[in-house]
């Protein structure tokens, strides 16, 4: 299975988050055991402010057998399309095309995502499976 993972579980085990770092790498754990991990080029982003350097971010993803699997054209379409449907059921600046652009990828490059955004991610993409859930 390939599992794709958000940013916010990644930042939790990088940061030691006092509430999620301890979650977040069981269930990372968990991701791993059940398939391959991969990241977009957004979450790839998203981490970078966190490290000094491109090796530096490149080890801790290698660490956690985690790679980059590109989007390309047809996720960035996808997510754009999802975001006007966001944008005229009301959707205010609170949710970003970044996070469409997670979602897309995830329904498009692996078969579940692994996010703590659950909600989100059923309302606007209720065809992605989530890790652990549906």
């Amino acid at each position: 299975m390939i599992i794709a993972v958000d940013t916010n579980f990644i930042l939790d085990v990088v940061t030691d988050d006092p509430t999620f770092a301890d979650q977040s790498q069981t269930l990372l754990g968990q991701a791993f055991d059940s398939g391959a991990l991969v990241i977009c080029e957004i979450v790839y982003a998203e981490l970078a402010p966190q490290f000094d350097t491109m090796p530096d971010l490149d080890s801790v993803l290698d660490t956690l057998n985690i790679r980059i699997v590109e989007g390309g054209k047809e996720v960035a379409y996808l997510a754009g399309r999802k975001w006007v449907e966001y944008k005229q059921a009301g959707g205010t600046r609170q949710r970003l095309l970044p996070d469409f652009l997670v979602g897309s990828h995830a329904l498009q490059k692996a078969e579940c995502l692994l996010t703590r955004d659950r909600g989100f991610y059923k309302t606007y993409f209720p065809e992605l499976k989530l890790f652990g859930g549906r």
